[in-house]
């Protein structure tokens, strides 16, 4: 079992994908100290750092419609994060004015409410380790 959690810590970063938010440095901090160093292979006493890939998961943001496409599609994203809150990073990121609306759909078919968790949406919707999400200006479905 220790030998599936080494795999996520030890590649963060190196499959392309970037991190939501720049809040995260509260716990991120001393896990970016620590980067530079290799993560340790064996020792036992590596729970926490081992659930720390569980609290974020892969997410692939796919544009729909005219809706300007993100250069970066895939994210690591905290479990917690709600719908809304990655509304707010997908309007920052685009640079799209705060009147505009985005709307946020899970596989092609309907919009979740804005106060659901993303850790949650990927438990039910999830697939090959992420969760798809499409995002555009207009409603597209559902």
């Amino acid at each position: 079992m220790a030998e599936a959690e080494e795999q996520a810590p030890a590649s963060p970063h190196s499959d392309g994908r970037s991190e939501v938010g720049e809040e995260a440095p509260e716990g991120g901090a001393a896990a970016g100290a620590s980067d530079p160093a290799p993560p340790p292979v064996g020792s036992p006493g590596t729970e926490e750092p081992a659930g720390d890939p569980k609290k974020k998961i892969d997410i692939l943001l796919k544009a729909v419609g005219d809706t300007p496409i993100m250069k970066t599609k895939k994210w690591a994203v905290e479990r917690t994060r709600t719908i809304q809150g990655l509304v707010d990073f997908i309007k920052k990121f685009l640079k799209l004015m705060a009147s505009e609306q985005l709307f946020i759909y899970v596989n092609q078919s309907f919009a979740p409410s804005p106060d659901q968790e993303v850790g949650t949406l990927y438990e039910c919707f999830g697939s090959d380790g992420k969760l798809v999400l499409h995002y555009c200006k207009t409603q597209a479905w559902g």
